[in-house]
């Protein structure tokens, strides 16, 4: 080949895929490269490459991703209450056995939120929320306890009461109601104690004479041992309100005055045969000398569903409103309501005994291992009725945005229509809607909304009021918009295209909407998401102050009501700390991406 022919292949090459003037390609000016993109390019590669705003941008999508899934996992029961699970703190430790006590249990109490144990050597342990009041904590022995071996122990929803290996009793807890002044006719019974069985604010003492004794709250429990059953007594099992019993004959019996949900006692159980007994909150089984297992009173929770087995059933245990059960091969089963997996018994072997109580279960193995199961704790702690905190965030964050977002969207449309016509047609009609634009302005925001919520609300349905407390935020907070929109079309209505528009005979409102508005979308988007933040931000404080979503419905403000109580900021500070930070953290990162567009969107950013 000639030298001119690959001169000129050579020239050809450069031409090609070398840079004109010998200019690197990434020296290339960076104006020409941004003419080179599309505007919408252009305002997302400024966007992406502000890392503060694109790191709020991530977090808030984090967020959303969270409220508007979470409730799909989270279900909501607005009528859900639970009375012993009241101000839990966060943590998942209801079911830490301590080290001490694994590989040697003799026995495992378990309260409303915590545990109490003792081990073959005659430790005894305590673990869980064992907070029960803010001036009184459960792992904090009495002086009693000291230098004793104990050899059993009970435990009620604020009590725990045991037995030591010299036949004495020691209770501490919750003194409110006499759950801790142990019955002095105890002492005075010349019987040995074979059993300790604590209640809701009570506790049972039964001797190995059938004598049977009780101390606290007796009014709650109907409990009251009558005189005729003393003496033949060989088990005692509480109720959340009730107290039955299990004679040395077999036979299952009331032991209370008033008629509850168990004291209808069936036929079957009142002419022996029962080998076993137990209860949960507001049902009773008996287990009979065959295997068979009947439940009785209020069984709403599926208590009566006893699963069918090959194997025996030897002996039973209840919870708050499930029960478990040991089979004679060696398995465990359980069921009931399993609102936190209580009534999933694991699938394992050689178990010698199960200890059961409100959602708890620990399974005991002949080679001492211990395996749990039920609910561990909650993550984020309880409110004042018992309900799961993050439940109740997860469910009130999609209330909170969806009436954000509805009201930023009712906002928008009233501003760029109130704003677009102002700008685009002047005159009396611009001099019109800015009179009324200032007058809305004008009005005091927050005290308008909530007497708006106080006079309308209160005669409307909740989904009706949901909806009107959107049409408040939204009709209120669209003066500032409008006044942006106003602005940017005075600008462009002297544009040449609107000229030409007009001059095609284009109807003058289709000019406004659908050549100058596009043109100003940039303005409208950074507004609008800016007055996200506040509209979440003014319901929040509007169900803060009890003018907003009303209760149970949660929103992130209305669960920070609570917060205006010394106590429970200073003992409770779980309940307000976290929906407070979440809807902080929203806020914040809106506020961080709309920055970001409005940054990326002005030409004046794009200088380098």
């Amino acid at each position: 080949m000639s030298d001119n022919n690959k001169k000129k292949r050579a020239s050809l090459l450069a031409r090609l895929f070398m840079p004109r003037n010998g200019i690197e390609e990434k020296d290339v000016d960076i104006f020409k490269e941004e003419q080179m993109q599309s505007p919408g390019r252009t305002i997302i590669k400024n966007f992406v490459s502000n890392k503060l705003s694109m790191g709020g941008l991530i977090v808030f999508l984090c967020i959303f991703a969270f409220v508007l899934i979470g409730p799909l996992f989270f279900i909501q029961d607005l009528s859900y209450e639970e009375s012993t699970q009241i101000n839990l703190a966060p943590g998942l430790d209801m079911m830490s056995v301590p080290k001490g006590l694994q590989g040697k249990v003799a026995d495992i109490a378990i309260g409303s939120s915590f545990s109490a144990g003792v081990s073959k050597t005659g430790g005894l342990y305590v673990w869980g929320k064992t907070q029960v009041l803010p001036t009184i904590n459960l792992s904090t022995f009495p002086k009693e306890v000291k230098g004793k071996k104990f050899v059993k122990v009970a435990a009620g929803v604020d009590h725990i009461v045991a037995l030591t290996d010299d036949d004495q009793l020691v209770a501490w807890g919750n003194p409110r109601l006499n759950q801790t002044k142990i019955n002095p006719d105890i002492k005075n019974d010349s019987g040995k104690i074979v059993q300790i069985a604590a209640g809701y604010q009570i506790t049972g003492v039964l001797k190995d004479n059938g004598n049977a004794f009780l101390f606290g709250n007796t009014s709650v429990n109907d409990a009251k041992i009558r005189r005729k059953y003393q003496g033949s007594l060989a088990k005692l099992a509480f109720t959340s309100d009730a107290l039955i019993g299990l004679t040395k004959a077999g036979e299952v019996v009331y032991l209370g005055s008033n008629d509850s949900s168990v004291s209808k006692i069936p036929e079957e159980l009142k002419s022996g045969g029962v080998k076993d007994i137990a209860a949960s909150g507001f049902t009773a089984a008996a287990l009979k000398e065959d295997g068979k297992v009947v439940v009785w009173g209020n069984l709403k929770n599926g208590e009566d569903k006893v699963p069918e087995t090959k194997s025996k059933i030897v002996s039973l245990q209840g919870g708050r409103y499930h029960y478990t059960a040991v089979l004679e091969d060696g398995s465990v089963i359980a069921w009931g309501k399993n609102n936190f997996g209580q009534a999933n018994a694991p699938s394992i072997k050689n178990v010698t005994q199960v200890f059961s109580g409100y959602y708890q279960n620990y399974v005991l193995t002949k080679d001492g291992k211990v395996t749990t199961f039920g609910l561990k704790g909650y993550l984020l702690g309880t409110d004042e009725l018992g309900r799961d905190l993050l439940n109740r965030i997860v469910n009130g964050g999609r209330m909170t945005m969806t009436m954000g977002a509805v009201a930023v969207i009712i906002s928008v449309i009233i501003g760029v229509i109130v704003g677009g016509i102002s700008g685009f047609f002047g005159g009396t009609v611009d001099l019109l809607l800015q009179r009324l634009t200032e007058m809305v302005s004008s009005i005091p925001f927050l005290p308008f909304a909530m007497i708006l919520s106080s006079i309308v609300g209160g005669k409307l349905p909740e989904s009706a009021r949901i909806f009107m407390i959107m049409v408040i935020l939204g009709v209120l907070s669209w003066t500032s918009l409008a006044r942006l929109v106003r602005a940017q079309v005075l600008a462009e209505r002297e544009q040449e295209f609107v000229t030409a528009a007009r001059a095609m005979g284009i109807k003058e409102l289709t000019i406004v909407f659908k050549h100058i508005i596009p043109n100003v979308i940039s303005v409208i988007i950074v507004t609008a998401t800016l007055d996200f933040a506040t509209c979440m931000l003014t319901e929040s404080s509007l169900s803060f102050l009890g003018f907003g979503v009303a209760l149970p419905r949660p929103t992130w403000g209305n669960m920070l009501n609570g917060a205006i109580n010394s106590v429970v900021i200073k003992s409770y500070w779980w309940r307000w700390v976290f929906p407070s930070i979440l809807l902080g953290v929203c806020c914040i990162c809106i506020n961080l991406v709309g920055d970001g567009l409005r940054d990326a969107i002005d030409p004046k950013s794009n200088e380098r």
